[in-house]
Formats: structure tokens, C-alpha cells, sequence
């Protein structure tokens, strides 16, 4: 991620006068070219940008001799691994500069090729029983014919033939193809954060070039808020210092509506794992940024590259003033092909949104003839409506359009035989869309992508630290918020909970989160979880002290009291640790209001206390009045009944909390995916290292302990809790994971039978089938929840919750969480 910089003095020759000048540099790592201190070209051969245009027509004006700089960048397009674009860094890696020339550009001959280019794509992609397509291939012929490549005299008779086939017009009913240019940057990936700053900036001052050249010119930028985004923490001043020349020229260009700000959110963020609040607070900070830098919001939520899409997300939009969405990322589906590319998506309350998937399944065309005709043929919604969008420019790694791509559309925009091609703007193309929507079809529920179900769980510390950071930021704003409602000098810390939220957004884009991101990106994701945890526990400190300042105070003669506080909106009853006055941990069992507090001196006595019974046999029961357990030697359920009845919960012959071990080798893509056969590999956990013993005998707190080896190397130990009064049954369980290629998911059968689990999702729940009738049914052999997934009948049900876990999978009467 180094980069070496370049000092290159150049001297054109007095004899090239009139001619077009460029520097050409190809070198297998990124480059960026430095003018009079600015940046003036990004350089990536990836992306088929390897020269800077000195001057179009040489003017005796204009300077013969000046010195570039080039910065060239230890990295790829894609990041700097060895034999395959997913492989990690390669320490040893050697990036090579192959060219640096000053040459002169022959625009004719260039122009000539690109005729000839969309001709031969016409003759050989129209197929046999279009006449354009011969009249394509013999239009080519005669210009070879007329072509002398050692007489440029003859080049303008030539391209004169080809002019006359463009020219042709369509007729009215033609497919129209919204050109618009795209660069999609991951914020990280192959990379770390710090290299993408480099990568916009070698993007877009690309673009902010081609738009000098080509008015017309469109460019949907959806991560123009990346410059704030990643350094926020060490202000926004600091970023603008690096580029400020290039981030005026954007403004400029923002104004002439060309260069166009989408997206609506601070990150793109992955689709399913933040919770609700953290998707308001991506839409709220993402709308604040527009509204603050571009004197609007954003009325799409533009979200090309992330693993599926929440069924809460129209309700969201709809809350943050957007009503459009555009995504392509179902075309990779593994199983069954998506219905529709232009539709209405319907959310659980029914709000809706006017939803585009690009037909060309793509956000990085290149403005082939191929690619208009696979936009039109794959297009699922013919005569609903005649309009679809095309997405064109390298993108993942940044490069964004070219000029070649643009002079191929330049020769499409109305000619017979290809659908029309006009660079437009998502918003010509969604208020076009929106027209003929009258008979298009609802899509109700989650889009979900049948692919990469591994990212709810790759890189487990990552998916512990954005929920215990999502927790932490609410319970200070909550504690923040009733200490300014209190009044007194309490000032809310307004300024600091933006920098930690912005912070765990920033974790939250779609590489992050998932884990799908290399080992560089997720140190620095560790990192920022523990800044918020850090500060946040501060902040929280702080607001305690001033909300409960009096009652923090010892009363002369008053008893040891403790303050429990309660930052959730209903009454608990529970049973707490907390430290005696010989620094102890002694048990207490508590009652504390709504978003409330209680002081807890005398302990409340349990109207039945927690009973722990060793058998015979090495099994263990556990009891307290509400539910009823009994484990085996290993840590399995055996036995799970709720108070007097005599309703068993664990089916006979069954073991709920049965560790298995399953084989993990996808076709490709290895952080991302699980792919179905792994459920064929199938193996229970049984080598028993401990086994279960009684840790707590009762009274508050029953517990006990046991000790399993996982695979070759690694080793589970899990404490199993019941606490007086309580209706669930706890299981702490810490793994020292040194496994590969394997996954680790832990099973609750239950005697339950229903044709459909709930799973918690943002802000509600959704029901998936239990059963595998038809490929969309097990298609989700594996799916996402957050804290909680359910499965019940009429008067009766079982649930299985996690404070860190995602992955999850609910099939027949199996509850399954992924470890």
C-alpha cells in the first residue's frame, strides 16, 4: 500500500505542432498524474487508462517543456494479492512500470477503429435474419475496401460509409437505454480504508476530465460522501487539504448536473445485518451530507453491490424522502432467476418504492453493442415499460467510464437495429419509469440473494462488535437524552455520538460487516469498535452521574444499595451480579421500571428458587418454577418444559444444544459463500473434554459447565444458566476457533410443528417456510436474523436468541444458529 512518486520532465518536439499530444504510463499498480500541484489523471491499465492528454492540438502558445509527477500505488485495481483476484495481499508482490512515452495520437484512426468496432459487433451480434446486421458487414467491407492505411486521405471517405448506417433512425417504439456513467469504490475490501481515499481521487478527477470533453456526460456518483466518510474522526478539513482543488471541480459539476450525487445513505451499507436504528442513522447521515454539500437530498436509494436487501428497507426509504431504488446484485442468484427488473417492492407495512435492476445485470458496462442487446432481450418487464437503465465504468476497484465507451454509445444513440442510447440521469430514468408504471407488478418481502449466506457469519468478532456497539449507542443516547429532559449543566454530546456513529456506519459497509474483506480492514474494524466501546462507556459514565447524582451519593447510616438502571421501554425483573463491599460478586434479583431505575438494598426473595439436581446417570436438572431442564453429561437438552405443564418441548430421542461440525468448501467465493452441500457433511460434536459438573447449586442462579474439542484443534466451553424467575435458559459459550474450512452451527430440535419460523428482523419480523417445497424454499437453507428466531404453533412455541449471531436456519423442526 506504498507508493512511489515519479518526476517526469517532458520536452515535445517544436515539429509536432497541430498534432494531439498524450504521455502514456502503463504500470501494473494504480497511478495517479500531478499537475502545478493538482491532480490531473488517474492511471489504472485495469481499467484501460493509461495516458493523460497534453494538449488535443499543439499551439505554439502552449508550453512544449513541463514536468508531472506520478504517484504509483503498491496495489492493483483490486487490491495487491497473487494468483487470483479474492487471493489476500501478497507481501512480496512487485508492481512494474512498463511504459512511459510522449506520443502523438492518431484521432482519426482511432475514430475509424471504433466505426469499424460497433459495425463488425452489429454483422456478428444481429444474427442472420436481420438485415442490419449484412448491412453492417458489408458497410465494414467497403470501407476496407476504400481504406488505404498508408494514405490518411482516405480515412474521412470511409467513415462517411459508416456515418450513413448510424444515421438510419428507429422507429418510435424502440427501446430506450438510459446511459449513465458509474464508478462503483468499495470504502474497503482487497484494500484498507486509506487506499480508497487514493482510489476516488484517481476516479473521479478521470471524470471530471471526460466531463470537460463531453459535456453531455453523466456520472452517478453514490460515495461522493466517502470523502467526509472515512476521515471523520480526523476532520473533515484535513480530507479537503488533500484534494481541495479536485473537490471544487465537483462541486462545479454537481451544479451543472453532471456529476450526480446518489445513494441517500453515509455507506453502502450491507442490506441485512445493521438493526433499524443503524439503517435510520445510515439515511439520516447520508441525507444530512447531501442536504449540507449539495443543497438537496437524495429521492434514490442506490445500492448496486450488497448481499440481499431487507424487507424493511421501503418502510425506511419512504421515512428518509426516497421513493426510487436501484440495485442489480439479485442477477447473481445461484438458483432461480429474479421475476422482474422494474417493479414495485412492498415492504412489511406496505410501504412501497419504485424498484430498477439494471437488464443488463451489470453496474460496469462498457458501452458494447453486446450489452445493449442483452439489456433489451433480458429485460422481464417488456411492454410494461420501454425504458431501462445501463450502468457503464470499471467499477469494485474505482476507474469509472472512458472516452472509448462513450464514442461507441455517441454511434448507438438512434440507429436502426439497436435500442436508442441517450446518456441520461437516474432521474429522467425513474420519471420516465414512473409514467409507465401503471401496469407493473409488487414484489412483496425480502429480496434475497441466493448467494454469499456465509457473510452473516465470517469474522465473528466484527459481528459481536457492531451489536454490542449498536447497544452501547443507544443506552447513552437514551441515558444522555433523560439527563438534558432532567435539566442542571448536563450538556448532550451531541458532536461525539456522530463521530461513533458515523464510525460504526462506516463498519457497516458491505465488505465490512460481512467479513468479506481482507485481514488489514478488519484490524482497523476491530479498532473503531473498541473507540466506540471506549468513548461510549464514558459518555455513559458521564450521564449517569448527572441523572442520578443524588442517588449515587452514600447517606450517613443508609446500607450498601446499588442503582440498577433499565434502557428498555418495559418493566424487567431479573437476576444481576453485582460487587459487595468486600469486592465480591454476590446475586440480586431485581425489579426495574420502563427506561427506569431502582435502588436495590434488601434483595427481593424469588418465589421459588433455582433447584439443581445431579442423577444418577451424570445428567443434570434444573428447575424454578417457570421452566424445567434436564441436560446430559455433554451439555444436551434433553428435556425443556414450562412450568406444570406436561408439554415437552425437546422431541424424544432428540438433543437440543447439540454442537455439529460441518464442512465449508464453496465453489469460489470463500469469505462470502455456504453453499447447500455443506449440509450433507454433517457431523455432531461428541469428543468430550469436561463434562458437565454443577457450577452454581441454585437458590438465584443454577448453573453448570462442560468442556467439548472441535474438530482437530479447537475447543467449546459453555456455561448453561438458569436464573429464579426466569423463562429462558442461558448459554455462554466461548470457542478458540483454529479451524479451516469448516462451520460450526449449534441445533435445537423442538416438538413444534409449523410450516413457517419468524426471525426477527429491522424494526419487525418476517416468516420464512420450514420446508423445502419449491428451489425458493431451499434456496434459503441458510438465512439471516438478529436477535431472535421463533417457531410456533397455536398455544405454543420455542425460541432460540443471541446477542452476536446472524446466521441462522429453521428446517422442519430444526432451530439452527451459525457459530
Amino acid at each position: 500500500w506504498e507508493t512511489c512518486w515519479f518526476k517526469v520532465e517532458l520536452s515535445i518536439p517544436q515539429a509536432w505542432a497541430g498534432r494531439e499530444v498524450h504521455f502514456v504510463w502503463e504500470s501494473d499498480g494504480e497511478g495517479m498524474v500531478w499537475r502545478d500541484a493538482q491532480p490531473v489523471q488517474g492511471l489504472t491499465k485495469e481499467g484501460e487508462k493509461t495516458s493523460y492528454i497534453l494538449t488535443s492540438s499543439l499551439k505554439e502558445s502552449e508550453p512544449h517543456s513541463l514536468t508531472l509527477y506520478v504517484e504509483l500505488a503498491c496495489n492493483g485495481l483490486f487490491g495487491a494479492g497473487k494468483g487470483s483476484m479474492i487471493a489476500p495481499p501478497d507481501p512480496d508482490r512487485r508492481f512494474t512500470l512498463s511504459k512511459a512515452e510522449l506520443v502523438i495520437f492518431n484521432r482519426d484512426v482511432y475514430e475509424l477503429l471504433v466505426d469499424l468496432e460497433i459495425l463488425l459487433d452489429m454483422a456478428q451480434l444481429l444474427g442472420e435474419e436481420n438485415q442490419r446486421s449484412f448491412q453492417a458487414l458489408y458497410t465494414a467491407n467497403q470501407m476496407v475496401n476504400i481504406c488505404d492505411v498508408t494514405d490518411p486521405s482516405t480515412f474521412p471517405a470511409a467513415r462517411d460509409l459508416a456515418a450513413a448506417i448510424f444515421s438510419q433512425r428507429n422507429g418510435e417504439s424502440q427501446h430506450t437505454i438510459h446511459a449513465v456513467g458509474h464508478c462503483h469504490i468499495d470504502s474497503a475490501w482487497l484494500w484498507p480504508y486509506e487506499e480508497t481515499i487514493r482510489k476516488c481521487a484517481r476516479s473521479w478527477v478521470t471524470v471530471v476530465r471526460l466531463m470537460e470533453r463531453n459535456p453531455e456526460l453523466t456520472f452517478a456518483c453514490s460515495q461522493s460522501r466517502l470523502i467526509s466518510v472515512l476521515w471523520q474522526a480526523q476532520q473533515f478539513e484535513w480530507v479537503r487539504s488533500w484534494y481541495p482543488g479536485l473537490y471544487a471541480q465537483i462541486q462545479d459539476f454537481v451544479a451543472k448536473e453532471q456529476f450526480i450525487p446518489v445513494g441517500g445513505t453515509w455507506v453502502e451499507m450491507d442490506g441485512n445485518l445493521p438493526s433499524g436504528e443503524s439503517m435510520v442513522r445510515q439515511f439520516l447521515q447520508g441525507q444530512l451530507f447531501f442536504q449540507e454539500q449539495f443543497g438537496r437530498i437524495c429521492s434514490e436509494f442506490w445500492l448496486p453491490d450488497t448481499f440481499g436487501y431487507s424487507a424493511q428497507l421501503p418502510q425506511l426509504m419512504r421515512g428518509c424522502g426516497i421513493r426510487r431504488f436501484l440495485t442489480q446484485k439479485l442477477s447473481w442468484n445461484l438458483v432461480n432467476t429474479f421475476p422482474h427488473h422494474t417493479f414495485f417492492w412492498e415492504g412489511i407495512d406496505g410501504s412501497r418504492v419504485l424498484t430498477h435492476f439494471p437488464p443488463g445485470d451489470s453496474y460496469g458496462m462498457h458501452g458494447r453493442v453486446e450489452e445493449m442487446l442483452k439489456t433489451v432481450k433480458n429485460n422481464k418487464d417488456k411492454g410494461h415499460v420501454n425504458h431501462s437503465a445501463l450502468l457503464f465504468g470499471f467499477g469494485d476497484g474505482g476507474g469509472g467510464p472512458t472516452q472509448k465507451m462513450l464514442d461507441r454509445m455517441k454511434r448507438m444513440s438512434d440507429t436502426d437495429g439497436l435500442p436508442r442510447v441517450q446518456i441520461s440521469t437516474p432521474n429522467r430514468l425513474f420519471s420516465v419509469l414512473e409514467k409507465e408504471s401503471s401496469q407493473l407488478c409488487t414484489w412483496v418481502g425480502e429480496l434475497f440473494l441466493e448467494l454469499h449466506n456465509g457473510t452473516y457469519t465470517t469474522q465473528a468478532q466484527i459481528k459481536k462488535g457492531n451489536r454490542e456497539c449498536e447497544r452501547i449507542l443507544h443506552d447513552v443516547e437514551v441515558l444522555s437524552t433523560l439527563a438534558v429532559a432532567r435539566g442542571g449543566a448536563f450538556q448532550y454530546p451531541a458532536s461525539q455520538l456522530q463521530r461513533l456513529w458515523r464510525l460504526l456506519l462506516l463498519n457497516q459497509f458491505h465488505d465490512v460487516l460481512p467479513g468479506s474483506c481482507i485481514q488489514l480492514v478488519v484490524e482497523d474494524a476491530l479498532q473503531y469498535y473498541t473507540e466506540i466501546r471506549r468513548v461510549g462507556a464514558r459518555l455513559q459514565e458521564e450521564a449517569v452521574q448527572s441523572l442520578c447524582r443524588e442517588l449515587l451519593q452514600p447517606k450517613a447510616g443508609s446500607t450498601e444499595s446499588t442503582l440498577v438502571l433499565n434502557t428498555l421501554p418495559w418493566e424487567r425483573t431479573e437476576v444481576i451480579s453485582r460487587t459487595g463491599p468486600a469486592r465480591t460478586e454476590t446475586l440480586a434479583l431485581v425489579t426495574v421500571p420502563s427506561m427506569g431505575y431502582a435502588i436495590v438494598r434488601e434483595p427481593l426473595l424469588p418465589p421459588q428458587p433455582v433447584a439443581v439436581r445431579k442423577q444418577e446417570d451424570g445428567s443434570i436438572a434444573m428447575e424454578n418454577g417457570v421452566i424445567a431442564v434436564c441436560l446430559d453429561m455433554m451439555g444436551r437438552l434433553t428435556s425443556l418444559r414450562v412450568g406444570d405443564s406436561e408439554r415437552e418441548s425437546v422431541p424424544d430421542g432428540c438433543y437440543a444444544n447439540q454442537f455439529a461440525l460441518f464442512d465449508d468448501v464453496p465453489l469460489y467465493w470463500d469469505a462470502w459463500d455456504v453453499m447447500d452441500y455443506h449440509l450433507e457433511t454433517r457431523k455432531p460434536v461428541t469428543m468430550l473434554l469436561k463434562p458437565l459438573e454443577i457450577t452454581l447449586a441454585g437458590g438465584l442462579r443454577g448453573s453448570a459447565s462442560f468442556s467439548l474439542q472441535i474438530g482437530k484443534s479447537s475447543t467449546l466451553t459453555q456455561e448453561i444458566i438458569l436464573d429464579a424467575t426466569c423463562p429462558y435458559l442461558r448459554f455462554l459459550t466461548q470457542v478458540e476457533w483454529k479451524e479451516a474450512h469448516k462451520f460450526l452451527k449449534v441445533e435445537f430440535p423442538v416438538q413444534v410443528r409449523s410450516t413457517n419460523a419468524t426471525y426477527e428482523i429491522q424494526f419487525g419480523h418476517l416468516q420464512r417456510p420450514t420446508h423445502w417445497n419449491t428451489s425458493w424454499d431451499w434456496a434459503r437453507f441458510e438465512v439471516w436474523a438478529h436477535k431472535w428466531l421463533d417457531l410456533s404453533e397455536h398455544g405454543f412455541g420455542v425460541a432460540l436468541l443471541n446477542d452476536c449471531k446472524y446466521g441462522a436456519s429453521a428446517h422442519g423442526n430444526i432451530l439452527s444458529l451459525s457459530l
